[in-house]
């Protein structure tokens, strides 16, 4: 399993609501053992979210991202996967 943020940076995440404190969030391009693309958003930095996959990749055989984003999801509530479509005009 590869994770990059070469092209994707940290963001500083806007509150839609006013009262919703500001909270950096990252995101993160991840492949899988199936070379499947995804993105992720996260909470941790890069370096902690590495720390998470190798303690995942300790207890799997294989790696695939749904599984690997619920278990990230454990340790940072604001982890998902973010869909990507492109859209054309």
């Amino acid at each position: 399993m590869t994770l990059t943020d070469e092209s994707l940076s940290e963001v500083s995440e806007q509150s839609l609501e006013k009262n919703m404190s500001k909270k950096k969030l990252f995101y993160y391009r991840i492949f899988d053992d199936k070379e499947k693309l995804n993105y992720l958003k996260s909470s941790l930095s890069h370096e902690e979210v590495e720390h998470w996959l190798r303690n995942y990749e300790k207890s799997h055989q294989k790696y695939f991202n749904p599984e690997f984003i619920t278990y990230l999801h454990e340790h940072d509530p604001e982890a998902e996967i973010i869909e990507i479509s492109d859209i054309s005009y």
